[in-house]
Formats: C-alpha cells, sequence, structure tokens
C-alpha cells in the first residue's frame, strides 16, 4: 500500500506540474508572438509561474521520501 501511495504521489506530483509548466510557456510564446514588443514583460511573469509550478513537483518528491 505505501508502494502503491509513492507511486500516485510522484506520478500525479510530476505529470501535473509538468502540464502545467507547458500551459504557462506556451501561452506566454503565443502572447509574444502576438506583441513581440512584450517579450521584456512577460518573462519574468512566466518564470515565477514556472517556479510556483516547479515547486509543487520537490514538495511531492520531499512527500514521497517521506513517506
Amino acid at each position: 500500500m505505501r508502494l502503491f501511495a509513492k507511486g500516485l504521489t510522484m506520478g500525479l506530483g510530476g505529470m501535473m506540474p509538468a502540464l502545467a509548466i507547458g500551459l504557462i510557456v506556451s501561452k506566454a510564446m503565443e502572447s509574444i508572438g502576438r506583441n513581440p514588443e512584450s517579450a521584456g514583460k512577460l518573462f519574468v511573469p512566466m518564470l515565477l509561474g514556472a517556479a510556483f509550478a516547479e515547486a509543487i513537483a520537490i514538495y511531492a518528491l520531499v512527500v514521497v521520501f517521506t513517506l
């Protein structure tokens, strides 16, 4: 049961942030494609969004190691 919990936690905890990061970056690139002058304004919020999404994966990894 514990192995199943670890696998499920790491599976969902790794898959969902990866999807979120892909969505964040794709929407930022789409937005830059429409308005190239906004690239400087979108870069920092895009990186922050990706970092926060990646933090969820790191939390999932920590939870797996504590189970």
